[in-house]
Parts: C-alpha cells; structure tokens; sequence
C-alpha cells in the first residue's frame, strides 16, 4: 500500500515497485491522478489477478475547492476558462450545495480522466486538443462534507464516494450550483475500503515487510474458512455449497483454509452453488 506523492502517474508507481520488489508482474487497484496524492493499492504476482475485488471499494478524500475560477483540467495544473466574482458565498450555501451532489448522481468523465473511448485515454485525446462525447455514469457519493479553506474563497472539502467517481467534477459541479465555476487542488485519497493513508508508505520507505499477505489484503471481502478435505475442493476451483460453507450475503468470499491462508475467491449464482472467481493456493 503506496501513500503516492505528486507528481507520479500511477504507472510510475507501478514501474518503481517492480524493481524495489524484483516482481514482473505488479498492478494498481485504482488509478490515481498525478497531482493527487494518498492511498495506492498495488499487488504483486500472481495477487494481480485479485486486484478487480479492491477495485470496486468505496474511496474517501479530502481536497480544497477553489471558487471562482474554473480550468480546463478542473484542477489546479490547468488553464484558466473562467472566472466569477464568488467572494459573497458563505458557508452555509457551500453546504447546501454540496448537499444536492450527493446520493446518486449521473456524472460525465472529464476529458482528462484516464477512462478509455475507442481503446484510448481520454487524457491522452485531451492532451491533443481532441474532446469526445462521454456517456454519463451512475455513482454514488456518500458524504460531501465542507468546511473552511486555509483562505478566503477556498473551501476545505472531505468526500466519500463510490469507485469511478471524479472528485474534480464533484468541484466543479459545486461552483456551478453556486452560480459560478470552481476547481480542485491539494486532492488527497485518505483511504480505499477499510484501508487509510495511516497503513501506507512512501515509495522510499517501501520494504518486503509491508507487503501484505493476500488474505490480509482481502479483508474487506466476507470470508468463510474450510477444512482440509473441502480446501482441496476449491484448489482444483470446484463449485461450493453455500450452506455447507456459511457463505452469508451477496458475496463475493474470500475463502481460506484453517491456517488463514486466501485460497481463492468465490461468487454467488443463481443457485445455492459458489463459483470460484480466482484460485490462489493449492490444498
């Protein structure tokens, strides 16, 4: 668990751990911008075929809105669009605002996100000068708490919201509903699911003891344990029986055998029987 600094792409960080822990094969669970800063969850081996179940969990940040001036990028490494005299917007109409943005929201991807359209980079079409017609999608945001900035006109801002939601659209969303234009900066990922920036480490610091064990790593998942004779069952990735198991919810489990080793990951299907999703260990 990276806490990334500013200036890195999350490939960068991803190239880095590569030679600090001598592995082929690293990915990230969640692309974080490179002005932004905080929690990067990153696996290892073959743990990186399990990064799409931490993918999916509620992020959490805190970052401050700059009223009155808008930019291209919606944050603070763009180029001015607008700008409004917002000087007259207190607290209390910042709150209401930022109160009609949560819930479920239709938001559109900004230019300079790092979704693909046609197999690239929406970034990379924007750093042409190119903009595409993007397909609004559904988030969900939590919490959107604002409190006083570090200075007249900016606002301190702490969010809690679904993957796929853009902080900076939530920003700039903001200045809209009050009657102007705003962006983002100093944006910082305070935690991904259970995991917060206090677990994480600087590129630098980073040593083998940090690295987590996959088990460990999935802990946000539900997690039901077996015994040796259905442990050999999951290794060759058979179907489960859910009341056998305990498999309580929706799924998916993190399934692990007696010493707490991850053996796999199973899903639910229409039926009582679980699917294995990924198989890790060998009974």
């Amino acid at each position: 668990m990276v806490d990334k600094e500013a200036g890195w792409t999350s490939h960068d960080v991803v190239a880095r751990c590569r030679r600090i822990f001598v592995q082929r094969r690293v990915g990230h669970a969640g692309t974080l911008d490179p002005d932004a800063t905080g929690v990067l969850l990153l696996g290892l081996g073959r743990f990186t075929r399990f990064l799409g179940f931490l993918s999916g969990l509620p992020k959490a940040y805190t970052a401050e809105v700059v009223l009155g001036t808008a930019t291209s990028t919606l944050d603070a490494s763009g180029v001015v669009t607008g700008t409004w005299d917002m000087s007259s917007i207190g607290l209390a109409e910042a709150r209401a605002a930022a109160a009609t943005l949560t819930g479920t929201l239709q938001q559109v991807p900004p230019m300079v996100s790092a979704l693909k359209v046609d197999g690239r980079r929406l970034y990379e079409l924007a750093r042409q000068g190119v903009e595409v017609e993007r397909a609004p999608r559904q988030v969900t945001v939590e919490r959107f708490d604002v409190d006083p900035g570090p200075e007249p006109g900016v606002l301190a801002v702490s969010v809690v919201c679904s993957t796929g939601t853009y902080v900076r659209s939530l920003a700039a969303d903001l200045g809209a509903a009050l009657g102007g234009g705003a962006h983002v900066r100093h944006l910082r990922r305070t935690g991904v699911g259970s995991f917060t920036v206090d677990e994480a480490h600087r590129l630098e610091q980073l040593v083998a003891a940090h690295v987590l064990s996959p088990a460990q790593a999935l802990r946000d998942l539900p997690q039901v344990v077996v015994g040796t004779e259905m442990a050999r069952t999951v290794s060759h990735g058979l179907a489960l029986d859910r009341v056998s198991v305990g498999a309580a919810g929706s799924g998916p489990w993190a399934v692990l055998d007696r010493r707490g080793r991850l053996l796999a990951v199973y899903e639910a299907t229409d039926t009582d029987r679980l699917v294995a999703a990924r198989v890790l260990e060998s009974a």
